[in-house]
């Protein structure tokens, strides 16, 4: 087999392939043992056709079809892998000439990962928010503990703000009660904002047993988007009470025995919060800088493929799951769809630039992922996916993910060693040494590396 490479574009390579014909014959012999499982004559056992009578019965073409579709593979993965090339998607494969008993010529266009210089990014400075925690910090955390603690009380009295209570809803549109639309029981705390727009007005001044009517827009169900008629049945007012900022109140909500030393946890608390919020944001920065570095070629096909995915995911799973369908998405949003489109695009382009230059720079800090930081990274994706670690460890091994997970801790690691490069300063003027929080920081980097990167990875979907 000989080969030849053509540059069509820095992202596009086309591949001339020609195939000496005595190297089809393991195909060939494979297509006759095929094709005689699957056909009968008479006068010949099933399997014991002779290839002669195969072609005079079936012809010559049928027999050389099988052959090339069983070999081009092979042909097209040996070609790649003489080249070097790493590629991207699938071929688009055309035979330029099939002579039988001489020859088997084709082309093979196909992407390729485009070739990425990365210059000296020790100089990238950036600014991040300081980590300051103010009193009225601790004071919010430790009144929305307190409101975890609340216990409510009935009242005889009109409801009032705050208040918890308890309703029965009917919905109807155009005069229809929606078989989805009937709710009894249902517990709710005045300016909550957790049910329908109007419900807080409706129900504000209304005593156990009285009731009120008002129109809202459902928002999810058989009926979402409409006007629908809401009738609202109060059935029980209840007020919340909050306990004492004492120190039972501490023993109570925490394993503390005094209040200041539970607002001192919660004072250390936010501060590894603001710490971690502090690290992701220099990664994302950094990031940013390392981008305008670096000119980076998109492959266009990738690029199409890597907007369809995001716009799919979005419409049929994260949209789905509201009730929501994209035009629906976008009025709220207050975007056009050209201004969605040019959104989605933005985004794709530098998923897939930043994929491209941690993954040659993994390549260039040779840099190696080992057991422990893959587990770490696999306990972390099965908590945000709301799976136990066996049952995440389970589906990745069996769809065949370990690979993808490996590239996202090495994406993350790369990115740190550019983040420890970086200076990176508060916004009080303050070198910030991130490796004081190296957990924190290789944690994040990781996060920042995996959500700048294309939903759907590169390697996932093309290569091979």
């Amino acid at each position: 087999m000989k080969s030849a490479v053509e540059t069509l574009n820095p992202t596009r390579v086309r591949l001339t392939v020609e195939v000496p014909f005595e190297e089809l014959k393991d195909s060939l012999d494979a297509a006759y043992k095929k094709i005689n499982q699957q056909v009968t004559v008479k006068g010949f056992r099933k399997g014991k056709i002779p290839a002669r009578v195969i072609d005079q019965r079936f012809g010559r073409g049928a027999v050389l079809e099988e052959a090339v579709n069983d070999a081009l593979p092979k042909f097209y993965t040996d070609a790649v892998n003489e080249a070097e090339l790493s590629v991207l998607g699938q071929p688009e494969v055309d035979i330029t000439e099939l002579k039988d008993g001489e020859t088997l010529n084709f082309t093979a266009e196909v992407d390729i990962r485009p070739s990425i210089e990365i210059p000296d990014f020790s100089g990238i400075e950036v600014e991040v928010d300081a980590v300051e925690v103010t009193d009225e910090d601790v004071d919010k955390a430790v009144e929305e503990l307190r409101e975890r603690f609340a216990s409510t009380a009935p009242v005889e009295r009109a409801a009032e703000d705050g208040d918890v209570v308890t309703i029965d809803l009917q919905a109807k549109v155009d005069g229809e009660v929606l078989e989805d639309g009937v709710a009894d029981g249902v517990s709710y705390t005045i300016g909550s904002g957790e049910l329908l727009e109007g419900i807080d007005d409706a129900v504000k001044g209304v005593e156990a047993g009285g009731e009120a009517t008002f129109t809202s827009e459902l928002k999810g169900g058989s009926a979402a988007g409409k006007e629908a008629e809401v009738t609202v049945k109060v059935t029980q007012v209840a007020k919340r009470e909050l306990p004492e900022l004492d120190d039972e109140f501490a023993q109570l909500a925490s394993e503390f025995d005094t209040i200041e030393e539970l607002r001192a946890d919660s004072r250390k608390r936010l501060e590894n919060m603001k710490q971690y919020d502090q690290a992701t944001q220099a990664q994302e920065r950094v990031l940013e800088k390392l981008l305008e570095l670096v000119e980076v070629p998109v492959p266009e096909k990738l690029l199409e493929d890597e907007i369809n995915t995001r716009k799919h995911n979005l419409e049929h799973h994260q949209l789905g799951q509201m009730g929501l369908d994209l035009a629906k998405y976008l009025e709220i949003q207050g975007k056009s769809e050209e201004e969605f489109d040019a959104e989605t695009k933005e985004a794709a382009v530098k998923g897939i630039k930043t994929q491209f230059v941690l993954d040659e720079l993994v390549k260039q800090e040779k840099l190696n992922v080992n057991q422990e930081e893959l587990t770490e990274h696999l306990m972390r994706r099965a908590a945000s996916s709301g799976m136990s670690p066996d049952q995440f460890a389970q589906a990745v091994v069996e769809g065949g993910q370990v690979p993808l997970l490996v590239g996202e801790v090495a994406r993350g690691k790369a990115l740190a060693v550019v983040v420890e490069k970086a200076t990176v300063k508060d916004t009080n003027g303050e070198i910030i040494d991130l490796d004081d929080e190296e957990d924190e920081t290789e944690s994040a980097a990781t996060e920042s590396a995996e959500a700048e990167a294309t939903e759907a990875s590169t390697e996932e979907k093309t290569e091979g």
